[in-house]
């Protein structure tokens, strides 16, 4: 009996002790894990035993997203998951002996990590790292974090808003040589970028991602650096819609205007609203793209293009305008002095009148007495005299209005020279008005289909 109870006392410790071994609180007391005393052997120094030893840290990145990029800031905004995995030498253990457990979660705290800086970053990440990392029993720690980073990326503007962009990430330590520290990375830049292309896009598209990892040398000695080189293409869809196309029905307007009449301002004023509708236009780009771009972009082309022929069709009809006011002045002149001839003429009629009454006056009989003869002559003057009055008004008026019957009837039959030069002027100007801004708009078109 006593030796029964005593095997079955031996059972009962064993089972302890084997679900003692299969919690994680065990497995951090044989590794000398906690938080209250710090093991100096995990924190102070690169995880290696011996000092010679390269630490072989394995670095991934994959693209989550593009929140922004700033074109005037040249800066480049992207939101990413970044994985590191290296073997720390002084912690494994055998899954067996802790009932199958081959990985733990500890604190951040409490492991060495890899003092790793990306060289492009102008603002300091505010997304708060992750507070654990993962330990297989082989000793190789996990750390997986997300960030949202700020970075300088040297933009080519010129073929936008049709525009390829390239920016880079490069990864490298901050103390630690190449002989102590080697950045390396598992996955191949094909597998990261097809893993990306499924995830979140906004303005800008993810074409795809290369990896190089390459030797720098920094404050003389080398370091271990690898280059995620991402490229994006630009949603240009929007800019279609609110800018390109504007500016061409600008365009168009402009070459509707020809159809107006010369002879008033609306014309001109109408040219004008429109030249400066295109430079808002312009004030608008001006926003948008940087000032140290090495080319001239494409759409400040194109904008300067249009702006050119508007400004060129409004000279053109200040001087048609100049032109036929010039011949509307000279036919004034004309008319002013043909209106002195007809009152001329009115004058000297009314001087024969008056001969020819005085010649009547001297034909009357020298019998008649003076009395009788003032008061024939009076009454026949005087009737006579109101008659002529009449008379005379009405062939000036008929004599007026047939001058300018026969003025305006000239000038609807033949106008004057500036007029049919300006006419001329007009015509071929509208034909080359009309080849240049074809021409221009196909080169445009041809430039930025050959970029894409």
């Amino acid at each position: 009996m006593m030796l029964a109870g005593f095997f079955l006392l031996l059972l009962a410790v064993d089972g302890a002790s084997s679900e003692d071994n299969c919690s994680y609180q065990h497995l951090f007391n044989y590794l000398n894990l906690s938080l209250s005393s710090k093991n100096d052997l995990y924190t102070m120094s690169r995880p290696v035993k011996h000092y010679n030893t390269t630490l072989k840290v394995y670095l991934e990145v994959l693209i989550y997203a593009v929140l922004d990029m700033k074109e005037t800031d040249q800066t480049f905004i992207p939101y990413f998951w970044i994985f590191t995995s290296w073997k720390n030498e002084h912690i494994t253990w055998n899954p067996d002996d802790f009932c199958g457990l081959e990985r733990i979660t500890v604190p951040a705290d409490i492991l060495w990590k890899p003092d790793l800086t990306i060289e492009e970053m102008i603002e300091k990440d505010k997304t708060p790292p992750s507070p654990y990392l993962t330990i297989e029993s082989e000793g190789f720690v996990e750390c997986r974090n997300h960030e949202v980073l700020v970075s300088t990326c040297r933009m080519q503007v010129h073929e936008f808003p049709f525009d390829i962009q390239t920016c880079n990430l490069s990864f490298k330590s901050v103390i630690h040589n190449v002989e102590e520290l080697d950045l390396q990375t598992q996955l191949g830049a094909s597998t990261a970028t097809a893993w990306s292309h499924g995830l979140t896009q906004y303005e800008w598209l993810f074409i795809n991602q290369t990896v190089t990892s390459t030797t720098v040398s920094k404050f003389a000695f080398d370091q271990s650096m690898i280059v995620y080189t991402i490229k994006m293409k630009r949603r240009s869809i929007l800019y279609i819609v609110n800018f390109l196309l504007p500016i061409l029905f600008f365009l168009c307007l402009d070459l509707a205007s020809f159809l107006i009449s010369d002879s008033g301002g609306e014309k001109l004023s109408f040219k004008v609203t429109v030249l400066l509708a295109v430079t808002v236009m312009q004030l608008i780009l001006n926003e948008i793209l940087p000032s140290s771009s090495d080319r001239a972009p494409l759409i400040a082309v194109y904008c300067m293009g249009v702006f050119g022929l508007m400004l060129v069709s409004l000279l053109e009809t200040i001087v048609v305008m100049y032109l036929m006011e010039k011949d509307s002045a000279s036919r004034d002149n004309k008319a002013d002095r043909d209106q002195s001839l007809t009152e001329d003429c009115g004058d000297k009629h009314g001087k024969e009148e008056r001969k020819w009454t005085c010649a009547c006056i001297s034909d009357v009989s020298a019998d008649e007495t003076p009395s009788e003869l003032l008061k024939v002559s009076s009454s026949q003057l005087t009737e006579e005299s109101h008659a002529f009055e009449k008379l005379s008004d009405d062939l000036r008026e008929v004599v007026k209005t047939l001058a300018l019957l026969l003025n305006s009837s000239k000038e609807e039959v033949k106008p004057g020279y500036w007029t049919r030069m300006a006419k001329t002027i007009n015509r071929v100007f509208f034909i080359f008005y009309i080849i240049a801004a074809s021409l221009f708009l196909v080169i445009m078109f041809f430039k930025w289909n050959t970029t894409n």
